[in-house]
């Protein structure tokens, strides 16, 4: 085992080269544009793969390709199975736009003291090739891999990832695995790696509001035909009452409530509202009454304007009633909430307080459910001492705010739980402008893979 981990100390260099290259592929998944770059980002990772000693092949979707790499076939010992261990990751990455709010080009890796500036960094190249470079590790020095595992890496995460679970359907036989390893969410800091047991789900929908047949001169009309702004305005402002909690009846009906144990590892996170709203660069924190701020990003539901629009956008003032307005929404869920029953409860309360002087329509998006798994199991344990070698400090349990729909897909078609270990920072600007990668967590995370197939199995 001492040469997988000298084998990662002595190639960080070659390793952060090819991180770097690996960024330069703007494999933007939401963008049609891009369906070429996506296609040659795969087939980068196929070949990474491929010369780092595992089998790897692109498979092909409706969408974008998916990669399979496994490592070379072992022969079980004394006639018993050898354990299989699933690695999801994905090589798509969020839009860079606005891209004047880069300090470098979002697609040319730019290193400043540890960090690594590029989108896709951290969410989620820079995480699943730590993963990658822990099996080259085992394989480049002989050294015997104590389980099999097989690479999944694909494309679509950032749009939902539509095609994957057909593709797990359709390779369930081949894909069956003992549980799945997924580092795609973060950490507190570097001094607390942390093994995380819960995600929300989500529900994603848009509110269009539509008033006159075009656009109207507002001096000449404006008093006597009711603005889809303001009513779209008034349909959102009471949504939320004064103290943070969501007005839409029968919302909270099926959130389960967090135990006294959980309450107190979370006050273990070193993050304090001081600190956090200084992260944010707001003036002071706002969420639902009752829980701390650590609780309402983790572990409470929400109701979020991710987007709103209407009339003129343009530079000077263009004086009109506009004919729509549109506002892009999304519901993070917690475990027990369904994404089905939160869509029926919240439309039928915004056309219930929708002004019968405007039409509404409502377009539904993608949906996922929460996810919540043992954080005292076999598995959770082995991760946690995997993340106590590697890191040399303490790990913490906790709630991801986000969302990683396949999880769920992997518990129902493939029956196996997955254990989420997370290399980013709250600071990484995941989604954001400036997005970047701590290149401490690159080498510590390579320490963790290598030594968690040593525990799991």
């Amino acid at each position: 085992m001492q040469n997988v981990l000298n084998y990662l100390k002595q190639n960080q260099a070659r390793f952060v080269a090819e991180l770097c290259e690996f960024l330069l592929f703007p494999s933007v998944s939401a963008q049609s544009h891009h369906k070429d770059d996506c296609r040659a980002c795969a087939e980068w990772v196929a070949d990474h793969c491929t010369q780092i000693g595992l089998e790897a092949k692109v498979c092909p979707t409706a969408g974008h390709p998916i990669v399979l790499a496994k490592t070379p076939s072992v022969a079980a010992s004394n006639g018993k199975k050898r354990p299989h261990f699933l690695v999801y990751g994905h090589y798509d990455v969020q839009p860079p736009e606005p891209l004047e709010l880069w300090h470098s080009p979002p697609f040319e890796a730019r290193i400043e003291g540890r960090s690594l500036y590029a989108r896709g960094s951290t969410d989620n190249k820079g995480q699943i090739l730590a993963h990658l470079k822990a099996v080259e590790a085992y394989l480049k020095t002989g050294t015997p891999l104590p389980c099999d595992l097989t690479f999944l890496i694909e494309g679509e995460e950032e749009v939902g990832g539509t095609h994957l679970t057909e593709f797990l359907k359709t390779y369930r036989e081949e894909l069956q695995c003992d549980g799945v390893v997924v580092s795609d969410s973060g950490m507190p800091d570097k001094k607390h790696p942390a093994l995380t047991y819960a995600l929300r789900g989500i529900i994603a929908f848009e509110i269009i509001v539509k008033g006159p047949s075009r656009d109207l001169h507002s001096g000449v009309f404006g008093g006597s035909v009711e603005n889809p702004a303001m009513a779209l305005a008034g349909i959102l402002a009471k949504i939320r009452d004064k103290n943070g909690r969501i007005a839409i009846p029968h919302f909270y009906d099926d959130v389960a409530p967090l135990s006294a144990f959980e309450r107190k590892q979370f006050k273990r996170l070193p993050t304090t509202d001081a600190a956090l709203a200084k992260l944010l660069g707001v003036k002071k924190l706002f969420g639902e009454k009752g829980f701390t701020a650590t609780e309402q990003r983790s572990a409470r539901p929400t109701f979020e304007i991710n987007g709103l629009t209407s009339g003129y956008q343009g530079e000077g003032s263009k004086t009109i009633v506009p004919a729509w307005a549109r506002a892009k929404i999304t519901c993070r869920l917690v475990p027990n909430q369904k994404p089905a029953k939160i869509h029926k409860v919240v439309c039928d309360y915004i056309k219930k307080i929708c002004p019968p002087t405007v039409r509404l329509e409502i377009e539904a998006g993608h949906g996922a459910d929460p996810y919540l798994v043992s954080h005292t199991g076999a598995h959770a344990q082995a991760a946690m001492r995997a993340l106590r070698a590697a890191f040399g400090n303490e790990p913490v349990i906790l709630r991801e705010g986000g969302s990683i729909p396949i999880v769920n897909d992997f518990k129902k078609v493939l029956g196996a739980e997955t254990l989420l270990l997370g290399l980013g920072l709250p600071d990484d600007n995941a989604h954001s402008p400036n997005e970047k990668y701590d290149l401490d967590n690159f080498e510590n995370g390579q320490r963790m893979s290598a030594l968690l197939w040593q525990e799991l199995a």
